[in-house]
């Protein structure tokens, strides 16, 4: 592992890298011990308080985990998919909202890959995943809900439908496509959408994961889709005529 002191990237974030290389390479195998801060500090000519950082940095990314007492010290963590939705979740919210990406494109994807979740959802839904679904429905329902909640609820609803699908690599790769778009969507329409519109929906997308109906839970996804995407357009009319008045 090497790092070049006269490159302007910090120092710690060289090392992190250089050590998260590895980790992935394989030459650093899980539940492999680090070497301890003195030695990591002497490999790459740096001080302690920098290799303290960088396995901060790691620790953050949960690639290593630490331990204390005679036996302690950093180890190679196993990395989870469940364990990197924060970062996918965060990532895919930065790039919505910093760049220059339509309401039209990002319903498009965020649609088309939770329809290619439904089939699998509606073969390997557990219990769990259902009544998730149908506890978040009912919750819709009730009255005075705020449109925060409704919001967080729309989203457990779509995260359990999601992970019902049963492959951690697709919940890993929606988490971003659910928790991030989904709630942006929900910013622009809240003002227009239609509550009970939406509960029948995902009660209809409840029954057919139910049933084990892979086509119905995917036609009343694609229904949603339509349904998400004309709100939008309506809302957006609304805003260019009103600035226009300005």
């Amino acid at each position: 592992m090497k790092i070049d002191p006269t490159s302007p990237a910090d120092l710690s974030a060289q090392i992190a890298k250089a050590i998260r290389d590895a980790i992935i390479s394989g030459a650093l195998p899980v539940d492999e011990r680090l070497p301890s801060e003195a030695e990591l500090a002497d490999q790459f000519n740096v001080s302690r308080p920098t290799v303290r950082e960088a396995l901060k940095r790691l620790a953050a990314q949960s690639l290593i985990r630490t331990q204390r007492g005679a036996t302690g010290g950093a180890f190679v963590n196993r990395l989870r998919f469940e364990d990197a939705y924060g970062q996918q979740i965060t990532t895919s919210t930065l790039l919505l909202s910093m760049n220059d990406v339509s309401f039209a494109t990002a319903c498009e994807a965020r649609y088309a890959l939770e329809r290619a979740c439904a089939p699998l959802s509606a073969q390997r839904r557990t219990a769990d995943h259902l009544a998730t679904m149908r506890a978040e429905t009912h919750r819709q329902q009730q009255p005075g809900l705020t449109d925060e909640a409704f919001c967080a609820s729309d989203v457990a609803f779509h995260r359990a439908l999601v992970d019902a699908a049963g492959n951690p690599v697709l919940s890993y790769q929606l988490a971003g496509a659910v928790e991030a778009m989904q709630p942006l969507m929900n910013m622009i329409t809240f003002s227009a959408r239609d509550r009970e519109r939406i509960i029948g929906l995902h009660g209809a997308i409840a029954d057919a994961i139910e049933m084990h109906n892979s086509m119905a839970a995917d036609d009343t996804l694609a229904k949603l889709a339509e349904y998400t995407q004309e709100l939008a357009q309506a809302v957006i009319a609304q805003r260019n005529t009103a600035k226009q008045g300005n």
